[in-house]
């Protein structure tokens, strides 16, 4: 089984490992937030978040996954924040002080808003955001997956209306998504 199914820890770009030391003295707080900066389309479908906060974050932090951490890290020459880890720990039993906000799964948002938002809600873990940040970015290929399908339908349900009798019950036959063929994850097969 490869570390990082089964250490939260280690799920992350390696550079995020010396992150915690780049923060001034002091720094309590960090907030950060995931956005569409546009494409092809002006809206966005929100999809995918829930699968990652039960597949990841819903597994508290081990004195074991802060030791394997700990070789990992500096077996690639890597600075760790074991400190850091053993304060979530003990101050937390190992959930991690982090508030997440979101907008419901399946919301159609313009670009340029605010699809979510971190924060830690412990000053002494003001890393924490950042270093979850690349977990958490890959909500982005099922909601890519998701938008182009909503699109989609929403041309369908156009043409449904000019051309048949009863487009509400005939929208949701249309648009047969094979989008789980072939993707990256499971968390990739959006719709």
């Amino acid at each position: 089984m490869h570390p990082i199914a089964h250490n939260l820890i280690l799920n992350t770009d390696s550079y995020k490992a010396s992150h915690w030391l780049q923060y001034p003295p002091g720094t309590q707080a960090g907030f950060f937030y995931l956005e569409s900066r546009g494409g092809e389309y002006e809206r966005t479908l929100f999809f995918g978040l829930q699968a990652i906060l039960k597949d990841y974050l819903a597994t508290p932090i081990t004195a074991a996954m802060i030791a394997e951490a700990a070789e990992f890290w500096a077996a690639h020459g890597e600075p760790f924040n074991a400190e850091g880890w053993r304060h979530i720990l003990t101050q937390h039993g190992g959930r991690l002080p982090l508030r997440i906000r979101a907008v419901a799964e399946g919301t159609v948002v313009p670009t340029h808003q605010a699809l979510m938002t971190l924060e830690s809600t412990d000053e002494r873990c003001c890393w924490l955001p950042s270093y979850l940040e690349t977990l958490l970015l890959r909500v982005w290929y099922p909601i890519t997956v998701a938008t182009v399908s909503w699109h989609v339908k929403q041309v369908i349900g156009e043409f449904l209306a000019r051309t048949c009798d009863n487009p509400a019950t005939e929208l949701a036959f249309k648009l047969h998504d094979f989008g789980a063929r072939g993707v990256s994850s499971a968390e990739s097969a959006a719709l």
